[in-house]
């Protein structure tokens, strides 16, 4: 995901240098190679061991994560559209937007499923809530995202259809998002914070009003050349205007509350630092925080504010050394066996379903 994420956010800069679009073409194909390495490491795990499957979907920590393989598959979609259109043409855009609406289908059935049982199988504590658990529906957010995105290369007989799906989409993620972010506002009033390694994760709570910000904003841009004259019945005023100009009040109203969890999550992330050590939650540093710029990077070009695109290509900067340092970090971890090993895995201590420890607290911690 912060892999796919980065490449998007590469391939967006209005302030490119020499070698700019090289990273961005690496960062992508990486993303692509790791993207099938994975898969093929999954299918072997739940093949090789029978009933894996069936006890991950069930399990109080692990089942939320299958939503993040489906948001990887919205990147790929994404950088599709960014990087191979400008090569390929026409038959590319008609491709986009069949698989964009394939994989709008296979979200809503995945979805629907995974909350399910969750909310069958799983009993799970407010205490120990978590930005992951919006995970599910986190690929809703990602449709609006790239949606609002292939909408700048798609013909006017395809981009209405997309343009409204977009914004429903969108609107799923979000409130069910925001649903449970209220939890996890409960669960930082009236009990501790996550552990310091895991800590990181608090910025998965960024990306629900991060990405929305970048819905709105790319449709608003979109919206003259794609709402047509007379839409819905109205003559007097030219729609795709009044859109346009509403789509930027609200990623301007919304950008700032992305913003306030990103800073709570630095300032947690900070004051617990000595005591952190690398795990997976590591990588959620890049990908919220990439939602984050790109919807301040919008912002900019919708009001004209160079100033504020210039400060986006030095976070951009800031976010692609963060990225380094996660990958450095994961392979020192890796060669110590402190991740991805027996015993080791963040999940280890609930995996026979128990839920007292889910973000590796125990009730005498919650006691203190």
């Amino acid at each position: 995901m912060s892999t796919g994420a980065l490449a998007t956010l590469i391939g967006q800069q209005p302030y490119k240098f020499p070698g700019n679009d090289a990273i961005g073409w690496f960062f992508m194909i990486l993303n692509f190679i790791l993207f099938i390495t994975f898969t093929g490491l999954i299918v072997y795990r739940f093949s090789a061991v029978r009933g894996s499957l069936a006890k991950s979907l069930h399990h109080p920590h692990e089942s939320f994560f299958f939503g993040a393989y489906f948001v990887s598959l919205a990147l790929h979609l994404y950088c599709l559209d960014l990087y191979f259109v400008p090569l390929c043409g026409d038959w590319l855009l008609k491709a986009i937007e069949t698989l964009y609406w394939s994989y709008a289908g296979i979200c809503m059935l995945f979805t629907v499923f995974q909350y399910h049982v969750i909310f069958d199988r799983v009993k799970l504590p407010v205490t120990h809530a978590l930005p992951a658990w919006i995970l599910p529906v986190y690929p809703f957010l990602m449709l609006g995202v790239v949606g609002s995105a292939i909408l700048k290369n798609q013909p006017a007989t395809a981009g209405l259809p997309i343009f409204i799906g977009s914004i429903a989409f969108q609107g799923l993620g979000f409130t069910v998002a925001y649903f449970f972010l209220t939890i996890y506002v409960t669960r930082l009033v009236n009990s501790n914070l996550p552990e310091p390694p895991k800590r990181p994760a608090m910025y998965v709570a960024v990306g629900p009003a991060a990405y929305t910000v970048n819905t709105f904003v790319a449709l608003g841009m979109q919206a003259p050349k794609h709402i047509p004259k007379g839409f819905l019945g109205i003559d007097t005023i030219p729609i795709g205007d009044v859109f346009k100009a509403m789509a930027v009040a609200i990623g301007v109203f919304m950008w700032l509350v992305s913003f306030f969890f990103s800073a709570l999550s630095t300032v947690s992330v900070l004051i617990s630092a000595k005591d952190s050590h690398f795990t997976l939650n590591w990588w959620a540093f890049v990908f919220p925080n990439v939602g984050l710029v790109i919807g301040l990077l919008q912002l900019g070009e919708a009001l004209g504010l160079p100033s504020v695109q210039k400060i986006c290509t030095a976070a951009t900067a800031v976010l692609t050394l963060l990225w380094i340092f996660c990958a450095i970090m994961h392979v020192r971890a890796l060669g110590r066996k402190e991740v991805l090993w027996p015993g080791k895995d963040e999940d280890m201590e609930d995996v026979d379903g128990n839920p007292e420890d889910l973000d590796g607290e125990n009730e005498g911690d919650d006691d203190a």
